[in-house]
């Protein structure tokens, strides 16, 4: 019986856009040759640093040759190993995942609990939604789309209509699900954003890339809306209402007097 062929870990998918597949359970790594910067998106768990390292090596590039890190978001299987590359490249994100980094905002990093240690870093770069970044060959819009957490990012390139997306949509238009500091309202909008862009194939963190981008799109904001519904009842169930009321009360308890009432009482 024949043995299937192992499946490259790197990949050009565009002339000077590799892939380096992901090593369970982290993401995939985005390698863009620019013209004269050479930019990783996103880095990986740091046990997967190793890796990562390999991949660039067997396209002649080394550890110093990455001049920017852009990171579509602040989960640790994305950010982790950005610590080995920050002596020597500038780390973009968006400002309110670099904070979250600065901050070592564990609750919504989760780096600690699922991953090795790493020293920490910081972002450079406070991205916002619409910076250009010009690689010469190849530009990157950067587009702020909360949902999965608040400082996603997707990164569009417009001369070739392709796509990053992050943890934001997989292909299929799979959902990567809502983490602290996520909102479902929030999730809606950016992929009804997303689905209004000229696409022909979005890469995404996780899973396979997508070749049929508005397909993908549409069935991702279609399921993203049925979410937002299933929850509004999931919360009318619970009796939401109460629960806010038992919190309020529990509040004001423990409010301490007014200056007025100190005053009051002193005299």
């Amino acid at each position: 019986m024949t043995t299937p062929a192992e499946k490259p870990k790197i990949v050009e998918l565009r002339p000077s856009i590799y892939q380096i597949r992901a090593e369970k359970p982290g993401s995939h790594v985005y390698l863009i040759k620019g013209s004269s910067k050479n930019v990783l998106i996103d880095t990986g768990m740091v046990a997967n640093f190793p890796y990562v390292r390999e991949r660039l090596a067997e396209v002649g590039l080394d550890i110093r040759d990455i001049h920017l890190i852009i990171l579509t978001h602040e989960h640790f299987d994305h950010i982790g190993a950005t610590a080995f590359f920050f002596d020597t490249a500038v780390v973009a994100a968006h400002r309110l995942a670099a904070n979250k980094i600065e901050m070592q905002d564990e609750f919504v990093m989760m780096g600690k609990y699922f991953d090795l240690p790493a020293k920490p870093f910081r972002a450079d770069i406070w991205l916002e939604g619409d910076t250009m970044i010009d690689l010469g060959n190849y530009r990157l819009r950067t587009l702020h789309t909360p949902g999965h957490c608040s400082g996603c990012i997707c990164l569009y390139e417009p001369d070739h209509n392709l796509l990053f997306t992050g943890d934001t949509v997989l292909a299929g238009g799979l959902l990567s699900g809502i983490f602290p500091s996520g909102s479902i309202s929030d999730y809606v909008n950016s992929l009804q954003r997303l689905s209004d862009l000229r696409t022909q194939e979005f890469y995404p963190g996780h899973g396979r890339i997508s070749t049929t981008p508005q397909e993908d799109l549409q069935k991702a904001v279609e399921d993203s809306r049925t979410l937002l519904q299933d929850s509004k009842v999931l919360f009318e169930a619970l009796n939401t209402k109460a629960s806010f009321l038992r919190l309020f009360s529990g509040v004001r308890k423990a409010r301490p007097p007014s200056h007025e009432n100190r005053g009051g009482e002193q005299g």
